[in-house]
């Protein structure tokens, strides 16, 4: 199978659900800066959220650029990755509305967990299709950063419950370590 429709609807689901998150802003009645404090920790947690978004975005389009063909296997892992990414609007309405309480902070980690754990599924799909000896293969390595995201959203988690500036702190560090784009499927595809 060819790639292009798994291409144009992850595209949009992902479009749909940074939508969907922006829509969740609800708009001050007053006009003045005191307005927006209580709206401060609704719109950190979409500006974190976004980013997540967007790096899965990013990633998921060198993943998909390096891919040579689709199989079933590839369009359910797609699919699972989607899921859990589509829950991403529910969980940071939630955890901002609440103002970082533990539950929904420690939730919130959960869905990044899951969604990162997708992807390591989806990528492990497209490597083991494309053969060990692959640019991609190469490029992607023994994939440090996605152990290290893996580990960070399972400390931040139980920290949640403990403390839960040390769990955002933790999402926020996973979010910075991803935000400068994997420059290795690049290069490796350039060869």
């Amino acid at each position: 199978m060819k790639k292009g429709r798994l291409e144009a609807f992850s595209d949009g689901v992902i479009a749909i659900l940074i939508t969907i998150m922006v829509l969740e802003l609800k708009t001050p009645h007053d006009t003045d800066w005191q307005a927006l404090r209580p709206l401060v920790p609704v719109l950190l947690t979409y500006v974190l959220s976004f980013i997540f978004l967007g790096i899965y975005w990013n990633n998921h389009h060198h993943l998909l650029y390096a891919a040579e063909k689709i199989n079933g296997k590839i369009l359910w892992a797609n699919l699972h990755l989607l899921f859990w990414l589509s829950l991403i609007p529910f969980v940071t309405g939630w955890m901002g509305e609440n103002h970082l309480a533990p539950l929904p902070t420690a939730i919130y980690g959960v869905v990044l967990l899951c969604a990162a754990v997708a992807y390591t599924i989806l990528q492990s799909l497209i490597v083991a299709q494309l053969g060990a000896n692959a640019p991609l293969a190469r490029a992607v390595g023994k994939d440090k950063k996605g152990k290290l995201s893996l580990i960070g959203y399972t400390l931040a988690i139980p920290l949640a419950f403990v403390n839960q500036w040390i769990a955002a702190g933790l999402y926020v560090l996973v979010a910075l370590m991803w935000l400068i784009p994997d420059q290795r499927i690049e290069s490796r595809l350039s060869e």
